[in-house]
């Protein structure tokens, strides 16, 4: 049987409306796919509420000035939207799926990657990924076991093999290898 990963594709916001609709922070870059009438999506909810984590399917979707704007099958009021506030929507991925663009990859296929620099020198292996405002984040586990952060930009990462097991990192001094002591 084939492995499964679950990821984070949004979190449910404010109530839109009276007829159950909420505003959606989204947290995929594949929204549309995601959030395709029909889906059923794990809701985990916020810290504090009653409820259990459970399936939560999607009835419909639409853009409102840049805001995805969705109604679901367990929502159909305010008030249901209200309780539901601050739910972060979990979607199910087969373990080999990928995303859509080849230039995106999805956290878990890139966790456990063997690190190098660009003449093949082995620098550590991918750790964990920070996303951030700008820009996300490789968390590189060194062989001494530091933690170095590298901006998982082109110009810094030129080269992700997935299928080869192993991420290309175009290291500087203090980037991942420890600048010289003076």
């Amino acid at each position: 049987m084939e492995s499964e990963i679950e990821v984070v594709v949004g979190r449910i916001g404010k109530p839109h409306g009276v007829r159950g609709e909420v505003t959606v922070d989204v947290r995929t870059d594949e929204p549309e796919r995601r959030f395709a009438v029909g889906n059923v999506l794990r809701g985990v909810p916020a810290r504090g509420a009653a409820r259990e984590p459970g399936p939560i399917t999607v009835r419909s979707t639409r853009w409102h000035q840049g805001t995805l704007l969705a109604t679901f099958e367990e929502i159909d009021d305010r008030n249901a939207a209200e309780a539901y506030r601050g739910t972060v929507l979990h979607a199910t991925l087969a373990a080999d799926e990928s995303p859509d663009d080849p230039d995106e990859f999805y956290d878990h296929q890139l966790i456990g990657l063997a690190v190098h620099d660009v003449d093949g020198a082995a620098l550590g292996t991918v750790g964990s990924l920070v996303h951030g405002g700008a820009q996300d984040l490789l968390v590189v586990r060194t062989p001494e076991g530091r933690d170095a952060l590298v901006p998982f930009v082109k110009a810094l990462v030129p080269e992700v093999d997935v299928a080869g097991g192993r991420v290309v990192v175009a290291d500087r001094p203090g980037l991942v290898t420890p600048l010289e002591d003076e």
